[in-house]
């Protein structure tokens, strides 16, 4: 019988979890082994906090959409994030995935008893297309990292990290424009300037909060990519309540850009909450006036 993790934390004690196949003891998430976890997967985390977030950007794949040649950080950059939890570590992510790879490493992933919360389009009219799979799981983050390294084996994602050949490309934008507009500070990122937004409510699941929740995947995340002449191309997701979800579609749709999908990536997160993905390639202190006004319809955060 597989038990949930809020029937996990009841117990209190320990935890059996039976797709993995093993007892864990409740000091385990103190003593997790991340260097044996970052051998598992082939790369070195980021970390913030206790969360360990691993990139796996789809570096393999030329995807062009409106004539923009879309850089893997903007809109290709899949990721798994493990948080210590409940004796063992709870693990997050988003994998980006060519159409042909969804139901190879779908299978792969619940035969490893790793849960599949959502798989959607977050653009439209990129070529080739690219899907999302969400993930989640909870139990040994080494078990966890294996079952994740064996089920990506079976897309064509880089599962080592080379070297970079060349230094990431200058962002050419006015960067303290956009700060000042968004309200964050943003940061470059492979030539792609980067803004996570925090809302204000706490987000929670199974008792426990998600949180940072920029390496947990549940902040508002807003990409500029530079097209030449003080353009850029823009995607991301806002990170929404139900009743804000139609304020900001307008907000968006008023200043000129694209709503391209709006979905869950959890099953069980508390309050509910759904992500809007957007595209728009246009002058970028206007688009990010425009992210501005959507901003304003929610509950988020200024800096």
């Amino acid at each position: 019988m597989k038990m949930t993790i809020h029937a996990l934390i009841a117990l209190g004690a320990c935890i059996l979890a039976p797709a993995f196949g093993f007892f864990v003891s409740p000091a385990r998430a103190q003593s997790v082994d991340w260097q044996k976890v970052d051998e598992t997967l082939g790369r070195k985390a980021a970390v913030s906090g206790e969360v360990h977030r691993y990139g796996f950007p789809r570096t393999d794949l030329s995807v062009t959409l409106d004539g923009v040649a879309i850089k893997p950080a903007l809109a290709l950059g899949g990721w798994v994030a493990f948080k210590p939890a409940h004796g063992g570590a709870i693990v997050m992510g988003d994998l980006v995935l060519l159409e042909t790879e969804i139901n190879p490493v779908m299978a792969k992933m619940i035969a490893s008893g790793l849960e599949i919360t959502a798989v959607h389009n977050h653009l439209l009219r990129a070529s080739p297309a690219t899907f999302y799979m969400h993930v989640a799981g909870h139990g040994d983050p080494v078990k966890l990292a294996s079952a994740i390294h064996d089920a990506l084996a079976e897309s064509k994602t880089s599962l080592t990290v080379a070297a970079p050949a060349n230094p990431p490309p200058a962002v050419d934008l006015d960067t303290a424009k956009l700060d000042q507009i968004i309200g964050v500070k943003g940061q470059a990122n492979g030539g792609v300037y980067q803004f996570n937004v925090k809302r204000r409510d706490p987000i929670m699941q199974d008792g426990m909060p998600l949180a940072p929740v920029g390496p947990m995947g549940v902040a508002i995340g807003i990409n500029f990519q530079p097209t030449g002449g003080g353009k850029a191309a823009i995607t991301g997701d806002f990170v929404l309540t139900g009743d804000e979800v139609n304020p900001v579609i307008l907000a968006l749709r008023t200043h000129g850009i694209e709503v391209t999908a709006l979905h869950s990536h959890m099953l069980d997160e508390q309050p509910r909450l759904f992500f809007m993905h957007f595209w728009a390639n246009d002058d970028a202190v206007k688009l990010a006036e425009g992210l501005r006004a959507a901003l304003d319809k929610t509950a988020s955060t200024k800096s």
